[in-house]
């Protein structure tokens, strides 16, 4: 990527267009496989062939673009436990790259936000930096570098014109939504999309993102389970944090041990369901670039861009209706999702069969002992999303209230996540201990 002198990328003109390519070439890889299957190739080895080719070219595509593109792929990548292997599989591997890899700034680039954000000396707070970037996200990249006083760090360093790109990237893809309908078949990408504009203008603030993680890194100080990187150094466009070395939580999706994973999963549990007791705020980004596994057996968490505020922890509400739907008792669960808006006024549905629809999502935290799979996954999805379905019918007449809106999809997120980990353990403990109103005082 290169830049015309103030910051904004040259490649900007081209965005649109490598967008706007992404439907085109879907329909000649459609034409093109009716005309093989005319010719007498099978039906399914046409099929794999398109799905290799369209994960190619939409892959491709997002790999180019930083800002909004890489953000969307990010959030769809841990929904890929809900979608059928048979589909998933051409996709998968793209996935993952997505969430970790990205076209690298040119070195004098970073070298002159460096300067802006840090001051003209800024090579005398280091004693080394590394130009070749360690990692690179949907808004910035990561350099390795060493600190004055010793100390590995990473300096986050946000790309010049992000903000610009990530909203110009979030209009298009909105037009073209339904491009990623053959990644993600039932799920609707507009109201993610929408999700991801009204929280652009926080993510791009790397002080709030600075000040989220010195939040998180002073409520989990010392901890057994999770450990947060200390912040050393931030500015508006660059965040200076401790080095945390461990296994991306991605390698442990595709190569870990069972314990590994088992641990692994657990872990985000914890963090999921303590972070707003113990910090006020939610890590609202669980997509698996974002963690570590250390060698100590520690939860490392390295990105704080996506926070939601919680300063009384996670509604009471949540935890009492999880503890009534769990007991059977119907009748409190539809009251409970009446004040809390779940069931507008006026719409009628039964106890039962709400309470019904319920009861499978639950089976995680019915017992001590749970195995999250991929085929779990796929299985509640096609529960709710066929329309033929008397719970799809219903989950068309419930509500989701805007304050649970992100808790909701943060939640499904790290689901979506645990399944790719394959993950198994007690994660009712875990609800027992951090989620208000799940145990009964």
């Amino acid at each position: 990527m290169s830049d015309d002198g103030r910051g904004i990328p040259r490649g900007s003109v081209s965005r649109t267009a490598r967008l706007a390519s992404l439907p085109l070439g879907a329909a000649g890889r459609a034409t093109l496989g009716i005309g093989k299957r005319l010719s007498g190739r099978p039906a399914d080895a046409v099929t794999a062939e398109l799905q290799q080719r369209t994960a190619e070219q939409l892959f491709a595509v997002l790999g180019q673009l930083k800002g909004g593109a890489m953000k969307l792929g990010q959030t769809l990548s841990v929904f890929e436990a809900a979608v059928p292997d048979e589909v998933a599989a051409p996709y998968r591997e793209a996935l993952v790259k997505l969430q970790e890899e990205a076209p690298p700034m040119p070195v004098r680039t970073v070298h002159a936000v460096l300067a802006q954000q840090l001051g003209g000396r800024w090579r005398d707070r280091f004693k080394d930096f590394d130009d070749a970037p360690a990692a690179a996200a949907s808004i910035g990249q990561v350099h390795r570098a060493t600190w004055r006083d010793g100390r590995d760090v990473a300096v986050k360093i946000q790309y010049p014109g992000a903000a610009t790109a990530l909203m110009a990237d979030l209009n298009q893809l909105a037009r073209f939504a339904r491009v990623f309908a053959a990644l993600f078949p039932g799920m609707d990408v507009k109201p993610l999309i929408a999700e991801l504009k009204a929280r652009v203008v926080e993510e791009l603030d790397y002080g709030l993102e600075a000040d989220a993680q010195r939040q998180f890194a002073a409520a989990y100080v010392g901890d057994e389970q999770i450990v947060v990187p200390r912040v050393v150094a931030s500015a508006p466009k660059v965040i200076v944090s401790e080095w945390l070395e461990g296994t991306p939580l991605s390698r442990v999706i595709s190569s870990g041990s069972r314990e590994e994973r088992d641990r692994a999963g657990y872990l985000l549990a914890v963090l999921h369901f303590s972070g707003p007791e113990r910090a006020g705020l939610l890590h609202a980004d669980p997509h698996p670039g974002n963690f570590r596994l250390l060698d100590d057996g520690r939860l490392g968490v390295i990105d704080f861009g996506a926070t939601a505020r919680l300063p009384d922890g996670h509604p009471e509400p949540i935890g009492r209706l999880l503890r009534w739907a769990l007991a059977g008792r119907a009748d409190e669960v539809l009251a409970d999702l009446r004040v809390e808006g779940f069931v507008r006024t006026g719409v009628e549905v039964d106890a039962e069969a709400v309470l019904n629809y319920l009861r499978p999502l639950l089976e995680p935290i019915e017992t001590d002992s749970f195995h999250f799979t991929r085929a779990w996954m796929q299985e509640q999805a096609a529960r709710i999303a066929d329309p033929r379905n008397e719970a799809s019918r219903l989950g068309r007449q419930l509500n989701l209230p805007p304050a649970y809106l992100l808790i909701h999809r943060v939640t499904i997120g790290s689901i979506g996540v645990l399944c790719q980990l394959d993950s198994a353990g007690d994660f009712r403990s875990v609800l027992a201990e951090w989620l208000p109103g799940f145990v009964e005082k």
